[in-house]
């Protein structure tokens, strides 16, 4: 679990579980506020982390379609038949990369769901 102080935000949610489940005055609480607190909070930090993977996933493809769609000096000059063969890469190298992408995309949606979601 992070060694952090849980946020303001785990914290009222921390406050509102406990709320719902003990009453709004917690009377027979168990357990003190940042202990649930810092569970959310450690979870919060788990999907920033998978979020920012994401990003840097599609920083990623972006840059390498557009790498793809920028014309190189040699393709300036090139002929009929070299410029629908570099447009054949090109474009097998952008399904690849989109495939990729796809599969990614998806293995992060079975990975938020959890094993749970898998056996129901």
């Amino acid at each position: 679990m992070s060694e952090a102080q849980p946020d303001r935000v785990s914290r009222l949610v921390a406050e509102e579980i406990l709320a719902t489940i003990f009453g709004d005055d917690l009377s027979g609480c168990p357990v003190s506020l940042d202990e649930i607190a810092a569970i959310i909070q450690e979870a919060v930090e788990q999907r920033a982390a998978q979020d920012t993977k994401l990003i840097e996933l599609f920083k990623t493809v972006t840059s390498s379609v557009l790498q793809l769609a920028t014309p190189s000096e040699s393709a300036r000059t090139a002929g009929p038949d070299e410029l629908r063969s570099l447009l054949g890469e090109r474009m097998d190298a952008i399904r690849a990369i989109t495939i990729k992408t796809l599969e990614t995309i998806a293995r992060s949606k079975a990975e938020r769901r959890g094993p749970e979601a898998s056996s129901t």
